[in-house]
């Protein structure tokens, strides 16, 4: 599967997931099940098998020449039961403070390159119904994306960052690799980020860290308003008040520290 590459690689990918709905569908299968199935010779199913076998997504049952699904699919699911957990954890506090702060408040988790908003409850002085459900933003011109990549180890970050130029989206967008970076380290001390109209002009925003029980940063909260109301002095204000409805929904995911 590994060297399959263009339209073939595609088949593979799909003749690999059809496995993985057999074994849920039936249990177990044995190699010539599941090449029947999906209309591939037999050694066509046992590659695919293996390669599945090899990340731990299907194991050999008890009975010789069955396979059954692996305890990697556990894993996999982890990431979307996480991201559930977050909001429904999160929703009454997010409530509390889009009344304490007055705006709009979103959850965002980190995929890939962006910031990818799951959940948003609207304060009663937001002057907008943009609903960002859903929307994917990019981390270095958001209060939330800067956050999730605060708390990135180095690695990851210099991945996440090593996808091109820094795009300008106001004149106020942060461009230029090195001050990031101070913003990052200083996100870190002080447990919040904040972005003054970089992703939207007349547009800002402030974040913190919700993470799970392991401790790891795993979504971010913000808050975000209009820039005349919703000044740098007011976010500065209102800080302590978002980071404590950070660490109340960390503590709602079982982190304790």
């Amino acid at each position: 599967m590994g060297n399959d590459s263009g339209s073939g690689g595609v088949q593979s990918v799909d003749r690999a997931i059809s496995v993985l709905e057999i074994l849920s569908r039936r249990g177990e299968a044995g190699v010539s099940e599941v090449a029947a199935e999906i209309d591939v010779h037999k050694s066509t199913a046992f590659r695919l098998l293996g390669a599945l076998e090899a990340r731990g997504l299907v194991e050999q049952a008890e009975e010789r020449g069955k396979y059954r699904l692996g305890f990697g699919i556990i894993r996999l699911a982890g990431g979307v039961n996480t991201q559930l957990d977050v909001t429904q954890r999160a929703r009454p506090v997010c409530q509390r403070l889009a009344e304490e702060i007055g705006e709009t408040v979103n959850i965002a988790v980190l995929r890939s390159s962006y910031a990818v908003n799951l959940d948003q409850v609207r304060g009663a002085s937001a002057v907008t119904a943009y609903n960002w459900v859903g929307q994917i933003t990019p981390l270095h011109a958001t209060s939330s994306g800067k956050v999730l990549m605060a708390h990135l180890d180095e690695r990851q970050r210099d991945r996440v960052l090593s996808d091109g130029a820094l795009e300008s989206f106001t004149p106020r967008t942060v461009t230029d690799l090195d001050r990031l970076k101070e913003q990052l380290t200083e996100i870190k001390r002080t447990g919040y980020g904040y972005c003054l109209e970089e992703l939207e002009e007349g547009l800002n925003a402030m974040a913190a860290p919700i993470r799970s029980y392991h401790g790891d940063v795993v979504a971010a909260v913000s808050a975000s308003g209009p820039a005349y109301r919703f000044t740098a002095e007011r976010m500065h204000e209102l800080a302590p008040v978002l980071i404590e409805g950070a660490d109340e929904i960390s503590r709602r995911l079982g982190y304790a520290g």
